[in-house]
């Protein structure tokens, strides 16, 4: 009886086995790739610093330069994911991603819980899980950064001669999620004789925004824990984005339309109609009242601006006039991410209060 061999087999089989053996090769350059930033040879070599002598001397990716290098000056650490890495259950694309959160984390890293998400999941759905153990750790840190990654926002238009625009440009995780979630259900595929490529959608579903300037639906995933802002607590979740930090869903719940959806054991137990926090004559009468930004010697029009909860709902602000003020996004993006506060005084006048820097814990007596 001859017994069929499925076609590939043999390649399948070929491929696992030279990965393994490339993984392991891998460590051994992280490990002189960490060694070899320590020294002043790229010095002498005239680089811009040992980082970019491996990228050209290697022919590598800076990002891949730095995964390498921070993978290396990890390994001691890395004893019980190196092993696993050995047995096949985990790759070196595993052991980058830990190492990157390590670096972020600091002391709070944890090789055996981070291990064993490595295990369950590939490494870009780890990379998606890592973001949500780097909120849990430090959830202020990782506002902090997304807040950072904001001020990095860019957007070139420069006109051709025929008159049509070239767009280039950034959007940080969040304001790019934003802007999808607009774009993609005007993107779709109009019917069996639309033609478009995919680029062409989305040319045309950016300008069918802007005329018509579409409402935005986004579903946000967040537990009561996100909400509050605890300690230990996961980021939120949303289609097209990296987890998002507690500050952007405090942002975001402030002037939205809400739908309550709560799951037990991931089983949904109940669903409440969507309703926007701030509607109908209330934000009518807060137009009014505001005007344009609250935020002091801005004027950006109601029409551009969020409605503001001055004590955060979830703290036990309400929804009543004189705890909403209007504020434009990037002032908005302020308050929530960046650390800054509103404070309304007895006049009714609005101060804005720059964050807070500390310095460190004070020193102890001798």
């Amino acid at each position: 009886m001859v017994e069929l061999v499925p076609a590939g087999e043999e390649i399948a089989y070929q491929l696992i086995t030279l990965r393994k053996v490339i993984d392991q090769l891998e460590i051994k350059f992280s490990k002189l790739a960490a060694e070899f930033v320590k020294t002043d040879f790229s010095d002498y070599e005239g680089a811009a610093s040992p980082y970019d002598w491996i990228r050209f001397n290697c022919h590598m990716t800076s990002n891949a330069v730095a995964d390498r290098v921070a993978v290396g000056e990890r390994l001691a650490q890395f004893g019980e994911s190196i092993q696993t890495m050995d047995s096949a259950e985990i790759g070196f694309a595993h052991l980058a991603v830990m190492a990157r959160t390590a670096d972020a984390v600091g002391e709070a890293f944890d090789e055996t819980k981070l291990l064993r998400l490595a295990r369950e999941n590939s490494p870009g759905r780890f990379h998606y899980k890592c973001l949500h153990y780097r909120h849990s750790v430090n959830a202020k840190k990782y506002a902090d950064d997304q807040a950072e990654q904001a001020e990095t926002n860019f957007l070139h238009m420069n006109r051709g001669e025929d008159g049509s625009f070239f767009l280039t440009g950034c959007l940080d995780a969040v304001g790019g999620a934003v802007v999808r979630n607009a774009l993609e259900p005007l993107a779709r595929l109009s019917g069996k004789h639309d033609h478009r490529l995919r680029p062409q959608r989305m040319a045309d579903a950016l300008v069918e925004l802007a005329a018509h300037k579409s409402k935005i639906q986004m579903q946000v995933t967040s537990s009561i824990e996100t909400l509050l802002d605890l300690t230990g607590s996961p980021g939120a979740e949303t289609e097209f984005s990296l987890p998002i930090s507690s500050k952007t869903v405090e942002r975001w719940a402030c002037d939205c339309s809400l739908t309550r959806v709560l799951l037990q054991d991931s089983v949904v137990i109940d669903v409440s109609r969507s309703e926007p926090t701030i509607r109908g004559p209330k934000r009518r009468a807060l137009n009014a009242r505001d005007k344009h930004c609250r935020w002091p010697r801005c004027e950006r029009p109601a029409s551009w601006c969020d409605g503001h909860h001055l004590v955060y709902v979830m703290h036990g602000g309400g929804d009543e006039l004189e705890n909403l003020v209007l504020l434009c996004t990037r002032h908005h993006r302020m308050i929530h991410e960046a650390g800054w506060q509103l404070v309304k005084t007895g006049s009714g006048e609005i101060v804005s209060i720059a964050p807070t820097v500390t310095f460190g814990l004070p020193r102890g007596p001798d």
